[in-house]
C-alpha cells in the first residue's frame, strides 16, 4: 500500500499497509468472528449465529469514512463497526443479530485488534533487526583488521578497528532486538472483560470463553482483562524507544563517516537515492536521515503513552483514545529506522584507504596518549601530560610529525629512546583489547550472566 504523502519520511510501505484502514478493520471483525466461534463452542450462542456473523464480517462491506465519523462521537470505533456489522447480520437472520458482540466491550475490540496489529507488525521489525544484525556481523568479520580513527567529542582519539566499531552496533541491534521480542511477548494478549472486566454478563462461563477465545485468535489469554493497567504495552513502547534510539546512534555514526571531510564510508548507492535537486555531485545520507528523524520522534511519542497509562478505576476517560495513533507511530517509526538500517548494513561502502590517510594527517598527534604513558612511570603523570600537550600542539602548528617533534625534546629523548620513538606511531601495537571486546560482542548473548553468591 502506498505511504501517504505527509508520512512518507515517516513510514515504509509495509507498515502503512498494517496500519491502513481495511487492516484495522480486519483485525476488528476478526475480533468479533473469533468471539462468536469461542462462545458457540462454550455453548453461549448457537452454533448457526456464529456462522452468519463470520459470513457477515467482510472489510468490503464497511465504509471506513463513515465510521471514522462516527468514532468521533462516539469515542471509539468499536461502537459504530459493531453497529455496522449487527446491520448486516440482521438483514440475513434477525436472530443471530442478537449474538453480535455477545458480552463484550467497545474496549475490547479497540484493545485487541490492537493487539492483532501488534503481532504483524512484531515480525516486519524483527526480520529487519535481524537482517541488520546478520550483514553488521559480516562486516565485522571483514574489517576486524581495517584500522580508524578513534573520535570523542568529535575530535581524533587513538585507534580503533572497524570490526569493533561495528560489532558495537552489532550488540546494540541484537539487545534491542532481545529486549523488544521479550516485550512482544509480554504485551501480545487477549482483552476480553466485558463491561468492568468481570464477564459477569456471561455468567460462570466467562474464563471458559476467554480461553476458547484467545485460542482462536492464537493470543495467550490473561490472567485478567487489563482495561486500565496499560503497563504491558508501555514496556513495549519503551523498548522501541530504546531500539531505535540505538538505530538512530548507528546512523548518526554512519552520516559522519560519509562527510566530504572524512569519507571513511558511505550508503549504499542506488538510482534516486541520496541526490540534491541543485547539487548533482552530492550523494547524501537519506537512511540515516531519516533513522534520525525517527530516532528524534519516538521518545516524544513514548512519554505520551507513558502519560496515557494513569487511567482511573475499571475504564478511563481519554486514556484509550490518545493510544492507537500513539502507539502506532511509535511502531511505524521504528519499523522505518529498523528497515533503513537494514539497508544501509547490507550495502555499506568502506574506503579503507582513506581511513589511513586520515589517521596520516593526525601526524601522530592521535598517539600522543601512547607517549604519555610511556613516559608518567619515570616524569609523573601530570609532567608527561603536559610535555605531550605541548609537543602535540607544536606538531600540528608547524606540520610536522609528533614523533619529530619529540625527538628534539631533551626531557623527552632522556627517557625514550630513538626505537621507542620510532614505534610510537604504529597503530596496530596501540589496539589494546580490540579484538577480544569485538569477538565478545559477537558471541555474547547480550544476556550478563548470574552473579556469583558467595555464602
Amino acid at each position: 500500500m502506498p505511504v501517504a504523502l505527509i508520512d512518507s519520511l515517516g513510514c515504509t510501505e509495509a507498515m502503512a499497509e498494517l496500519f491502513s484502514d481495511l487492516s484495522i478493520l480486519r483485525a476488528m471483525l476478526d475480533f468479533e468472528v473469533a468471539l462468536a466461534r469461542a462462545e458457540a463452542k462454550v455453548g453461549i450462542i448457537p452454533q448457526s449465529a456464529a456462522e452468519v456473523i463470520a459470513a457477515a464480517a467482510d472489510p468490503s462491506a464497511f465504509d471506513a469514512s463513515a465510521l471514522s465519523r462516527d468514532a468521533l462521537r462516539a469515542g471509539t470505533p468499536s461502537i459504530p463497526l459493531v453497529k455496522r456489522l449487527t446491520e448486516i447480520v440482521c438483514s440475513r437472520d434477525e436472530s443471530a443479530a442478537a449474538f453480535v458482540h455477545y458480552g463484550a466491550t467497545s474496549q475490547d475490540v479497540s484493545d485487541t485488534a490492537l493487539v492483532l496489529l501488534l503481532k504483524r507488525a512484531q515480525v516486519l521489525i524483527v526480520a529487519d533487526l535481524q537482517s541488520a544484525e546478520n550483514s553488521l556481523r559480516a562486516l565485522s568479520q571483514k574489517h576486524k583488521d581495517t584500522i580508524m580513527l578513534g573520535r570523542t567529542l568529535l575530535q581524533s582519539a587513538p585507534p580503533i578497528t572497524l570490526g569493533l566499531k561495528v560489532a558495537g552496533w552489532y550488540g546494540a541491534i541484537r539487545r534491542g532486538r532481545e529486549r523488544l521480542s521479550a516485550e512482544f511477548r509480554n504485551a501480545l494478549l487477549l482483552q476480553f472483560g466485558g463491561a468492568v472486566g468481570t464477564l459477569a454478563a456471561l455468567g460462570d462461563r466467562g474464563l471458559a470463553v476467554a480461553e476458547q477465545f484467545a485460542s482462536e485468535l492464537g493470543l495467550p489469554c490473561p490472567d485478567a482483562p487489563w482495561h486500565t493497567h496499560r503497563d504491558r504495552l508501555a514496556a513495549l513502547a519503551c523498548a522501541c524507544g530504546v531500539v531505535t534510539g540505538s538505530l538512530g546512534k548507528i546512523a548518526r555514526d554512519i552520516s559522519l563517516l560519509m562527510q566530504s571531510e572524512v569519507g571513511e564510508a558511505s550508503e549504499p548507492d542506488s538510482p534516486g537515492r541520496g541526490g540534491s535537486s541543485t547539487m548533482p555531485h552530492k550523494r547524501n545520507p537519506i537512511g540515516c536521515a531519516v533513522t534520525i528523524a525517527a530516532a528524534q520522534r519516538v521518545p516524544g511519542l513514548v512519554s505520551t503513552y507513558l502519560s496515557s497509562m494513569v487511567q482511573e478505576h475499571e475504564r478511563s476517560v481519554g486514556g484509550i483514545q490518545s493510544e492507537w495513533s500513539t502507539l502506532a507511530g511509535i511502531v511505524q517509526l521504528t519499523g522505518l529506522a529498523a528497515a533503513s538500517i537494514a539497508e544501509i548494513a547490507a550495502g555499506l561502502t568502506v574506503d579503507p584507504g582513506r581511513m589511513a590517510q586520515n589517521i596520516a594527517e593526525t601526524r601522530g598527534t592521535i598517539f600522543a596518549e601512547k607517549a604519555a604513558m610511556l613516559l608518567s612511570a619515570k616524569l609523573g603523570r601530570e609532567s608527561a601530560h603536559r610535555l605531550l600537550d605541548q609537543a602535540s600542539k607544536q606538531a600540528m602548528l608547524q606540520k610536522r610529525a609528533l614523533t619529530q617533534v619529540l625527538a628534539e625534546m631533551p626531557e623527552i629523548v632522556k627517557h625514550l629512546h630513538r626505537e621507542a620513538l620510532r614505534q610510537l606511531g604504529d597503530a596496530e601495537s596501540y589496539l589494546g583489547s580490540s579484538e577480544l571486546f569485538r569477538q565478545r560482542l559477537l558471541q555474547s548473548s547480550g544476556i550478563p550472566p548470574e552473579p556469583t553468591r558467595k555464602d
